[in-house]
């Protein structure tokens, strides 16, 4: 299992996200496979994150914050 951020992209008359072909062969996922989605939440507060670096923290403490934002 693993996490990722993308956007919602129209399709057609439906809408999909891509999957980063690196997390793809990870889990050697192929196309058209069926895939389980365990949650689905917009996350609101992504753009606090980026700019972080702007005040020194270390990668840790920009994760630490960006898994505080994605789970609260």
């Amino acid at each position: 299992m693993f996490e990722f951020d993308t956007e919602v992209r129209k399709l057609g008359n439906s809408f999909g996200v891509i999957i980063p072909k690196r997390k793809l062969e990870m889990e050697n996922i192929k196309e058209r496979e069926m895939l389980h989605f365990i949650a689905i939440r917009k996350n609101k507060e992504i753009k606090k994150t980026f700019g972080l670096l702007k005040k020194w923290k270390t990668g840790q403490e920009i994760k630490d914050i960006s898994r505080r934002e994605l789970y609260d």
